[in-house]
């Protein structure tokens, strides 16, 4: 008798092979989602390690505002500053700081910053001592001029008429570290001498400008929105060179407290300062506060951000931004964030 062959039948083997494929399907579609998860914290987090690096160096120049600046520029002195705008020169003494309300992309703000120190060549970060004599007392950092580096020479001065005089022999402000025997006091005083920069000098201190940019933006952020960049002034030229801080920026505000009885406590709020003086910002304006509108990681079609418009600023200064009114492409599938920066300004009116 013949025995009967066991096995699959054709029904059995295609029922099989449809619930492989719906688990591999369904399998396919798990590992997916965890990889677009997985990409886009990984985005958040590269972009979030980023922004904590330029968000640290725009703090430190807000803080380092008006460092080693000249309050007094003598009659007839005069120097070049830039070919953007924001300028003192050619005989003004220089704002600490200073911005322009709704002069950038998407109406945000321009803050420039002038100090001696907020340029990243080395000289701008030295200073020393000089006394008459054939002895200079060394600063914390005298040791590290050379002696072509350019440098300006200050007078602190014994009262506020004549506090931080900018030095001049004739009517020239710059030398060399090696050639400050002009710029040496009388008798017991003592001057102060700052680094400039290695090479040139056509303002007696430094200046960075930061602003959103619309060149070179990364493909991952949102169409419409920009590079928040810091722009060393050159000083051979005026001209900036830029360095990207922030990917993916939308809008940054600028608010100012101030002081207006000069009791040392806040009293007042502004967020333009172009027509006030050198002087009047340094006895009036005590902290700066920075909004900044930007995404995290990249566009995420599984997300929705329903805010809009979102406030960049308070005390009713700043900016409601509107996605609708700037048009920001595909907006709500990007994850939105406010960073808020508060800063004191130590160095501003510091004799």
């Amino acid at each position: 008798m013949r025995m009967r062959e066991q096995g699959f039948s054709i029904i059995e083997l295609m029922v099989a092979m449809a619930v492989f494929v719906l688990t591999i399907a369904a399998a396919s579609n798990v590992f997916l989602s965890v990889l677009t998860q997985f990409k886009q914290q990984s985005k958040i987090s590269e972009s979030s390690m980023d922004d904590m690096i330029g968000l640290e160096i725009l703090q430190r120049d807000i803080e380092n505002a008006g460092y080693g600046l000249p309050w007094i520029i003598p009659v007839g002195v005069a120097y070049n500053e830039t070919v953007i705008g924001y300028d003192d020169a050619p005989s003004n003494p220089p704002r600490g700081i200073v911005s322009g309300n709704g002069a950038g992309v998407n109406g945000s703000d321009y803050l420039v910053i002038k100090a001696v120190n907020v340029v990243s060549n080395n000289v701008a970060q030295n200073w020393t001592w000089l006394q008459a004599g054939p002895v200079s007392l060394n600063g914390l950092s005298g040791q590290s001029f050379d002696v072509n580096d350019n440098v300006m020479v200050i007078s602190p001065g014994t009262s506020t008429a004549d506090a931080r005089t900018l030095v001049v022999n004739g009517l020239a402000f710059a030398t060399t570290y090696g050639a400050t025997g002009s710029f040496v006091p009388s008798g017991l005083a003592t001057n102060i001498i700052y680094g400039v920069d290695p090479g040139n000098m056509r303002m007696p201190f430094n200046r960075a400008d930061y602003f959103i940019s619309n060149a070179n933006v990364p493909s991952r952020c949102a169409p419409g929105t920009g590079v928040l960049v810091k722009g060393e002034v050159s000083q051979v030229n005026g001209s900036l060179t830029t360095y990207p801080l922030m990917d993916c920026v939308a809008d940054m505000q600028v608010v100012y407290q101030t002081d207006a009885n000069g009791d040392m406590m806040t009293d007042g709020q502004t967020n333009n300062m172009v027509l006030l003086s050198a002087q009047q910002i340094r006895t009036t304006v005590k902290e700066v506060r920075v909004y900044i509108l930007a995404h995290e990681g990249q566009l995420d079609r599984n997300f929705t951000y329903l805010t809009n418009p979102v406030t960049v600023g308070e005390f009713g200064l700043g900016q409601s931004f509107d996605f609708t009114v700037i048009p920001i492409t595909n907006w709500p599938n990007y994850r939105w964030k406010v960073y808020t920066m508060v800063v004191r300004l130590d160095n501003l009116n510091l004799r």
